[in-house]
């Protein structure tokens, strides 16, 4: 992952080494609609964290079942599947920004149904898997829009840069959420956590409307089925891309013990350190991305992605095994980082060699990639964590993944051997996007009211 460094050249001064290490804020500075929508983004991204751990914790409270908190994962899944793929045919077609501001508005009626049945007085269970299940609806069709829309608002040579930043705000609320979530269901109850991510979506929707409007490309295909399979063959075709995708599932598939680590805190007499496990990942991410400067200067992206999802396998093996809660902390925080670097170099990949009149499309096979996974892994970690055990469910699912992980690179050579300096899509995408002074048309209309 150091194969690319830079010709010789005189020592760097203190402050420019800072500078090569620290975010580029380049995205930031260039472009309004990109602060907009980061700054929502991080506010509903906070609250959404709330309930990611709020609404596990419920489950238990409710049944005690490890298996039942499991199957939050598969009430997600089919939604997931199905408005993905259908969600990226929408995006390609319509107008991002509005796909945007009515499925985040839509989280916010699901944030007050979890209040409402959080305050009656004998909570039902089933609400919960329902409204888990619309909400993926909702983010299926928001993701390819939000993920499509940053290419349009940031101008080619920042993308590398616009993905760490994009990351680093899904880590503060990362990091602060879970931290205070575990906090307020344990003294307040889940109620406290489902009203403030309700405010937080509503806060996000305000901030939405600010940016200027971004209408389908002239060249995008009406929502159908062809056009779902037009991307799904333009996807197979690309087997860099495809190698992106299954790793990232594999990872995740084995390797995503979050449903179990409310049981998990228990057996290491740990209670207190639930909401400390769910952030050590997004923590370790966050540093990450603090340090992201390097990125910039790294090329051979598939590479990065194989070893960096090898490590997080590697990192959850360990916290398995561990039988003291600070070497767990300490290795979920290792696999964050891990998890963070594979996340940059595929967002990296996917933004800059795809044709923005598919990009909505593929940002919907991108969605599957990166929540298939993690939704199948609760289902799975959740029953071997019935059948054989918690730190079974966990170690075993760290070496499967490191196993699959190996495989998948000996199968797919062109993700390895990918290069954003030579390959073909990237060089043709960088052509045009230099060819076109307005690369960011969304942001143009917008400077110019």
């Amino acid at each position: 992952m150091t194969d690319d460094s830079p010709t010789a050249a005189p020592p760097s001064s203190p402050p420019s080494r800072l500078r090569a290490v620290l975010p580029d804020l380049a995205p930031w500075r260039a472009s309004a609609d990109f602060r907009k929508l980061w700054l929502a983004g991080l506010i509903s991204s906070f609250g959404s964290f709330l309930t990611f751990v709020a609404l596990p914790v419920q489950i238990k409270e409710l049944t005690g079942s490890a298996a039942a908190v499991g199957a939050i994962g598969a009430v997600q899944l089919v939604p997931l599947v199905v408005f993905g793929l259908y969600g990226g045919a929408l995006a390609d077609a319509l107008d991002k920004r509005k796909l945007i501001v009515w499925t985040e508005a839509g989280q916010a009626v699901l944030s007050a149904a979890l209040l409402v049945n959080a305050a009656l007085p004998s909570p039902a269970v089933w609400p919960l898997y329902v409204v888990a299940a619309l909400s993926s609806a909702l983010v299926s069709v928001q993701r390819p829009a939000l993920d499509s829309l940053w290419p349009r608002i940031v101008a080619h040579e920042h993308l590398p840069a616009a993905g760490s930043l994009n990351a680093l705000r899904w880590q503060v609320g990362g990091v602060a959420g879970p931290a205070l979530a575990g906090a307020v269901v344990a003294y307040a109850g889940a109620g406290w956590a489902y009203g403030a991510d309700l405010l937080t979506f509503v806060a996000s929707v305000f901030l939405t409307l600010g940016i200027a409007p971004s209408p389908a490309s002239h060249a995008a295909a009406k929502p159908s089925l062809k056009a779902i399979a037009e991307g799904a063959r333009y996807a197979w075709s690309r087997k860099e891309l495809l190698g992106t995708y299954v790793i990232d599932i594999a990872a995740m598939l084995f390797a995503m013990p979050l449903a179990v680590l409310p049981f998990l805190a228990d057996e290491l007499n740990a209670p207190w350190s639930l909401g400390l496990m769910y952030a050590a990942v997004p923590a370790g991410a966050m540093l990450v991305s603090l340090t992201s400067g390097w990125t910039s200067r790294i090329h051979r992206h598939g590479r990065a992605v194989v070893v960096s999802a090898a490590l997080w396998g590697v990192a959850i093996a360990a916290a398995g095994v561990s039988r003291n809660v600070w070497l767990v902390l300490l290795f979920l925080t290792v696999g964050g980082a891990a998890d963070m670097v594979s996340g940059i170099f595929r967002g990296v990949m996917w933004n800059q060699t795809i044709p923005d009149e598919l990009r909505g499309r593929l940002a919907g096979i991108e969605l599957l990639s990166y929540s298939v996974g993690p939704q199948l892994g609760q289902t799975y970690v959740g029953g071997v964590a019935a059948w054989q055990g918690v730190r079974t469910s966990v170690w075993s699912g760290g070496l499967l993944c490191v196993g699959a992980v190996g495989l998948l690179a000996l199968c797919l050579p062109k993700l390895m051997t990918y290069d954003a300096r030579t390959n073909e899509h990237a060089v043709r995408l960088r052509e045009q996007r230099a060819a076109a002074p307005s690369a960011a048309p969304a942001q143009a209309r917008a400077e110019q009211t």
